[in-house]
């Protein structure tokens, strides 16, 4: 097991295999580097893949000493960029890691960066009269997250799960909270609470066009949190060579449902 050791002291967990041009790949919230691991396997031979868990997940789940924001997942990134000597990074984000990579351009630029990969993701969870392309397919409100800051955190997290992969509805609730308590054992709930609250306090739809670097779009088609139409979005405001690449009969769980289909179309960005 590799341990990055940040400037505070905390620990990172990561996995750095395979040799060539470096890709960070970043999970998602209450995900882990596990997701990427199928995808760096076949890319090996192409590139140098480095996964991570991010403060409070998986094997980073003691790193949650302090409050843990988008902007602090950020700072890590940069730490890890710089600690590891890397130039020239494929950085891809998937869902929050999308988030992080997005708070990582406004912070510090482009400059160590060779292309961004963004995997189905909104810059703008909350819904308005005017952005119909955040969380639930433009279904969730500044009212809904009021009402959510009185709910159970189980109860919560089902109804994420339930959003991501809409066939869990069909799993009566005494057979799925079990196994959705099992998967928050691998995380710090403290932890999951802040980074939340962190996201959906988020606007990052000015950075985009702050990006210097070649930039894709990964995305689900129907799709199930975001609207496929946030390609077009993208498209609209990138200022750089822009490629939407869609991946039909998914939902947001894309890379766990199509790894190698995820790991040829990054492939061919390498």
């Amino acid at each position: 097991m590799s341990f990055f050791e940040l400037k505070n002291g905390m620990k990172l967990y990561y996995e750095d295999t395979g040799s060539g041009q470096p890709v960070i790949l970043m999970h998602g919230w209450t995900s882990s580097h596990d997701i990427y691991s199928e995808p760096a396997g076949i890319l090996k031979d192409k590139a140098r893949c480095i996964i991570y868990d991010h403060r409070g997940h998986g094997g980073s789940k003691e790193a949650n000493q302090e409050p843990v924001t988008m902007e602090t997942l950020a700072s890590d990134l940069n730490e890890l960029i710089e600690g590891l000597g890397l130039s020239d990074v494929t950085l891809v984000g998937w869902s929050m890691g999308a988030g992080v990579a997005m708070n990582y351009v406004r912070q510090y630029g482009c400059g160590a960066l060779k292309q961004i990969v963004l995997c189905d993701m909104t810059p703008k969870q909350i819904n308005d009269s005017e952005w119909k392309l955040g969380l639930y397919q433009g279904r969730y409100t500044a009212s809904d997250m009021e009402q959510d800051a009185g709910k159970d955190f189980l109860h919560l997290y089902q109804e994420f799960a339930v959003g991501a992969i809409p066939k869990l509805r069909k799993i009566p609730g005494f057979l799925l909270r079990p196994k959705l308590k099992e998967r928050l054992m691998n995380c710090d709930e403290s932890v999951l609470k802040s980074l939340s609250k962190s996201m959906k306090a988020q606007d990052n739809r000015d950075v985009i066009g702050k990006i210097t670097v070649p930039l894709t779009y990964f995305y689900a088609v129907p799709g199930s949190l975001f609207s496929p139409d946030l390609a077009q979005w993208y498209r609209s405001q990138a200022k750089v060579p822009f490629n939407a690449v869609a991946f039909p009969d998914s939902t947001h769980m894309l890379i766990s449902e199509h790894p190698g289909q995820f790991a040829e179309k990054l492939g061919k960005l390498l």
